[in-house]
């Protein structure tokens, strides 16, 4: 009878959870189909952008088509990639030797560098101080200014400082027994072993580059430098649409395509990338988060 009991419970429980599950799957993907909608939504049908369904045979990608041929697009697509990909290479170079000194128990002054890993991390200088930094390091209107502040997040950090410490340890001594330094046991033994973390940490890296808004916004006044997020802004305030595609009154999409356009084309890549990802993304996680 306990058993029936327990069973049916965990069939309950399970009902409940895939319950949520799909409300948060269908909360997640109304707005992006929505978005979608009324970006391929023609000039003739301005009253249908307000629905969830367009027959595919009316579908307009006038939109995507000026978008992704106009400099102003292109531009600040390609520097969203640079601040991305430089960023994140930056980040895993700084992160995993750093993460694999704090895990070595045997480090001397161990807990004084964890200690000084802790502080900025429960306590935040401020903006002011930070933006000194930067200016003061000649770094306004660069790239650097919003790669090189945020380095090292210090969560994505500790998580994978756990996870080196949940590796075996006897596979770190045999390799330093064959004579191996440590960072030759860092890149033979570590990183192979390592791919769940280095991807779910990865990940985290790449979105908060590609979604970089504030700092660009207060690091970079050059045009010509700021990534697609803050050209995403622009888009969505500007009164005169002509600054971003050739758009007057014969043009084949209405404004409000070109606006869902920019924010579909803006977040796809990440869309595109997730699932690639997703299944290391879990693993990473749990076993990043609980020292083994």
């Amino acid at each position: 009878m306990n058993y029936k009991t327990k069973s049916w419970d965990d069939a309950v429980f399970q009902i409940l959870v895939n319950g949520l599950l799909i409300s948060i799957l269908f909360a997640v993907l109304v707005p992006m189909w929505r978005v979608f909608m009324m970006s391929v939504t023609p000039l003739g049908h301005l009253s249908e952008t307000y629905g969830l369904w367009l027959e595919p045979w009316k579908w307009s990608f006038e939109a995507y088509k000026q978008l992704l041929s106009h400099p102003s697009f292109l531009r600040a697509t390609t520097n969203s990639s640079i601040i991305t990909i430089g960023g994140v290479i930056i980040n895993m170079l700084l992160t995993v030797p750093f993460a694999y000194a704090l895990s070595n128990h045997e480090l001397p002054g161990r807990k004084f560098f964890i200690t000084i890993v802790m502080i900025p991390f429960l306590f935040n200088a401020g903006l002011i101080p930070a933006y000194l930094v930067v200016s003061k390091l000649d770094l306004i209107d660069t790239y650097w200014a919003v790669i090189l502040p945020g380095g090292i997040n210090i969560y994505n950090l500790l998580v994978m400082k756990s996870f080196f410490e949940g590796l075996p340890e006897e596979l770190k001594e045999a390799a330093r027994l064959d004579g191996a330094n440590e960072l030759q046991v860092l890149w033979h033994v570590i990183l192979p072993l390592s791919k769940p973390i280095l991807l779910t940490i990865a990940l985290f890296y790449t979105v908060a580059h590609w979604n970089e808004f504030f700092n660009a916004i207060l690091y970079i006044n050059d045009a010509k430098l700021q990534p697609l997020p803050v050209l995403l802004r622009n888009i969505l305030l500007a009164a005169n649409m002509n600054e971003y595609v050739e758009y007057d009154a014969f043009s084949a999409a209405p404004v409000e395509a070109f606006k869902a356009a920019s924010v579909f084309l803006t977040m796809l890549p990440m869309v595109i990338l997730y699932p690639w990802i997703q299944k290391y993304f879990t693993k990473g996680t749990l076993l990043g988060g609980v020292k083994q």
